[in-house]
Parts: C-alpha cells; sequence; structure tokens
C-alpha cells in the first residue's frame, strides 16, 4: 500500500508551522548568547589594552564568558530547528540568568538596569519555553504519554 492509501496518525511537529513562541524563545536565548560573546570581547579587549588588576584573570574571564556564550546560541539555533534537545539547554540559561540579574540588582550601580533587564527576559524566556505550545513543537512528550496520546 502507498502513504495515500494507508494514512498515518502519527503527529509530526516539524510538519506544522513554528509557533511565534518558539521563535521569540529562539530570539530570546540568541540575544543571551550574543550578549555574553559582547561581554567577553569587551572583557578580553580591557585585559590586553587596560590596566586590569590581573591581566591574566581578565583574559581567562573573557575567554570563559565566549565559551559559556556556545550554550545559549546551540540551544536558539536547536529550538529554530525543533529539537526537542534544545529546551534544556535554553532552560539552563534562563535559570542560571536569574541569580546573575538578582546581583546586578544588588549593585549600587549602572547595573540595576542591566538586573532588571536581565531578569525580565529570564522571566519571559522560562515562560515560552515551558508553554505546551512550544512543548508540542518540539514533539516533546510528557512523562507517562506514549506515541499513541499524541493527536
Amino acid at each position: 500500500m502507498s502513504a495515500e492509501q494507508n494514512p498515518t496518525t502519527s503527529h509530526d511537529p516539524a510538519a506544522e508551522p513554528r509557533p511565534a513562541r518558539l521563535t521569540a524563545a529562539a530570539a530570546l536565548a540568541a540575544l543571551e548568547g550574543f550578549a555574553l560573546v559582547a561581554g567577553g570581547v569587551y572583557v578580553l579587549v580591557r585585559g590586553f589594552t587596560g590596566t586590569p588588576d590581573s591581566r591574566g584573570q581578565a583574559i581567562t574571564g573573557g575567554v570563559t564568558l565566549i565559551v559559556l556564550a556556545l550554550l545559549p546560541l546551540l540551544a536558539a539555533r536547536g529550538l529554530l530547528l525543533r529539537r526537542s534537545w534544545s529546551r534544556g539547554p535554553a532552560l539552563i540559561t534562563q535559570i542560571l540568568s536569574l541569580p546573575v540579574a538578582y546581583t546586578l540588582l544588588q549593585a549600587d550601580s549602572v547595573a540595576i538596569p542591566g538586573g532588571i533587564a536581565l531578569a525580565v527576559v529570564a522571566i519571559v524566556g522560562l515562560v515560552l519555553l515551558l508553554n505546551p505550545e512550544t512543548t508540542k513543537a518540539l514533539g516533546i512528550r510528557g512523562p507517562g504519554a506514549d506515541a499513541s496520546d499524541q493527536k
């Protein structure tokens, strides 16, 4: 029998258009990744051209930020491509952003607006990633669900 004569009942999330929530979650993850790259480059440049307390620490910090940027950037690409594995790294990025935002909010400096922005991005990102529409679009089944439960 051909596929036309024998329709399958399996659900292919990639066959449907990508939900706006999934695209927005990917955009936020990419934004965080690019912000980490920019911060890392800034710290590296300041480490080489400025007068840091420790040039080695500045270089290590800059390289660390750039390497950490890989997590949200890979997650953003995976979300755009609807890879179910990508939700985990994206969630981890949002969760780790919250204590950083809190720390920035505790500072008595120009870091407070950055803390507010980071907290908003992290909370919105969590809401978007945990949304049932996003979960469905990524093909993630809930606990105890089998393939026949998906419509």
